[in-house]
């Protein structure tokens, strides 16, 4: 079973940046595809990106294209989710988590993945 630890989170202003890390325990994620979600208090989990550990396919959601980009680094199993151009609306909580390699990258349903992190908070201010 893999666990994942989420960093990298903290208080930006509105057009900043920041680079969230994902980092993997137990195993390696060379059998998985690690997804990105976040999360407003009261609302349901949303799907942000994802990254196919073996041969580094992308998946993005819509309202972050061109804004967010999602990478590996194989020596540290670690995924990072690099964010430009924050907006206030971005605020919340970031978790990462996995599922299966052989799977689908495109889908968003946070019903599919598992091993979630604890999160990382994420507050951009205007």
């Amino acid at each position: 079973q893999v666990q994942l630890v989420e960093s990298g989170g903290g208080l930006v202003q509105a057009g900043g940046s920041l680079r969230l890390s994902c980092a993997a325990s137990g195993r390696t994620f060379s059998n998985y595809i690690v997804g990105w979600f976040l999360q407003v208090p009261g609302k349901e989990l949303e799907f942000v990106a994802a990254i196919r550990w073996s041969g580094g396919t992308t998946f993005y959601a819509d309202s972050v294209k061109g804004r967010v980009t999602i990478s590996r680094d194989n020596a540290k199993n670690t995924v990072y989710l690099q964010m430009n151009s924050l907006k206030p609306e971005d605020t919340a909580v970031y978790y990462c988590a996995v599922k299966l390699g052989t799977t689908t990258i495109a889908t968003t349903r946070y019903a599919d993945y598992r091993s979630w992190g604890q999160g990382t908070q994420v507050t951009v201010s205007s």
